[in-house]
């Protein structure tokens, strides 16, 4: 990102803390205390933060897009933005606001995640989600849940509630009863749209053919036909404190356990405040392979590169090995990167100003 856009990004913020920091000029009246401690205050509560999210990535086409769901799908990124603001403008920490944001597009079932997960090759939902705190450098992931409504808040309490990184499966599930976190029948998962997408896969492999990446043109099924759909935000909080999360439901017909890179640290999650925090959408197997999320930040770290260049060389690896996705990603100082490789990427950013701006093509 540009110097330019950073500073659009930060906004009237970064003024208004400059010019509370001031001093009075030559021969004019000094502060009176009162008003030093309201210049303070005013200083402390404007500090710069901001907040980034994405939806996944993927063939995503205007012609391919009816006006409605264009609407539905912008509306929805644009809520999790503000819930994720609404969190941080009252100087709250990143870790709240990612879970919030996130929480909303779990709840959605536009997205490949919580209640829009896409169906196993069984017939069955397998939701995976990362958290990581880039204070600590502590991190908490969960995979293969079928009851859990929010896969995020269980990663959080596994980071936080628990000596582990990672739980998985009905261990998983057995600690979110411990917790009391909300389980619900795996009915709940269904919807027809991605029961349709099941379907539309097992065709392809009886007639041994590959996936299809893109479907006749005004044809209105979700572009995430496959693999796509991922959510994650990335976050710089008001104290300085970076954090990541993602959650997903996978693959459609996946098989076998599999698992993608959404709930491995430094695959397709990482935050560091001493770099960036980093969420990853796509071919998760190439984002597991180039551990994508960790080399952005080792790439910000150790080769000193902007924030823009080390998440374009990240995403351009794994092209270059044939494979297709995103990610989001904010350093420390409030610069973000949004690159993918596929035509489009669900995504939205939201600095100080509190103006949500959502975009979903390359173009």
């Amino acid at each position: 990102m540009t110097d330019d856009s950073r500073r659009k990004f930060l906004g009237r913020a970064g003024a208004a803390v400059l010019a509370a920091g001031l001093p009075a000029a030559r021969g004019s009246a000094a502060p009176a205390p009162a008003q030093r401690r309201r210049g303070a205050r005013a200083a402390r509560a404007l500090r710069p933060f901001g907040f980034v999210i994405h939806g996944g990535a993927g063939t995503i086409e205007r012609a391919r897009m009816t006006p409605e769901r264009e609407a539905a799908y912008r509306a929805a990124l644009e809520g999790a933005l503000r819930a994720g603001f609404e969190v941080l403008s009252r100087g709250g920490p990143g870790l709240d606001a990612v879970v919030a944001a996130i929480r909303l597009l779990e709840d959605s079932p536009l997205f490949n995640a919580g209640k829009g997960a896409v169906f196993t090759s069984e017939g069955t939902n397998e939701l995976d989600a990362s958290i990581m705190d880039g204070r600590t450098l502590k991190a908490g992931a969960v995979a293969g849940l079928r009851h859990v409504k929010n896969p995020i808040s269980l990663a959080r309490l596994v980071m936080e509630q628990s000596p582990h990184v990672m739980m998985v499966g009905d261990g998983a599930e057995a600690f979110a009863r411990q917790k009391g976190v909300e389980l619900v029948d795996p009915k709940y998962f269904f919807t027809e749209e991605r029961w349709e997408q099941l379907q539309r896969r097992k065709e392809e492999e009886r007639r041994g053919g590959p996936p299809r990446a893109s479907r006749r043109r005004g044809d209105a099924l979700p572009p995430d036909e496959w693999k796509f759909g991922t959510v994650g935000a990335v976050c710089l909080d008001r104290a300085g404190n970076l954090s990541a999360g993602t959650s997903t439901g996978g693959m459609t017909n996946k098989r076998f356990g599999r698992v993608g890179d959404s709930p491995i640290i430094a695959a397709g999650t990482y935050a560091s405040n001493e770099t960036c925090a980093v969420s990853c959408t796509g071919d998760g197997e190439y984002f597991i392979r180039t551990a994508v999320a960790h080399s952005v930040s080792a790439a910000v770290e150790f080769g000193r590169l902007p924030l823009a260049e080390a998440a374009r060389l990240a995403v351009e690896k794994v092209g270059r090995l044939g494979g297709t996705g995103g990610l989001i990603a904010i350093d420390r100082r409030g610069n973000f990167a949004m690159p993918f490789n596929t035509s489009g990427m669900y995504r939205g950013h939201v600095g100080p100003e509190g103006e949500p701006r959502v975009e979903i093509y390359r173009d």
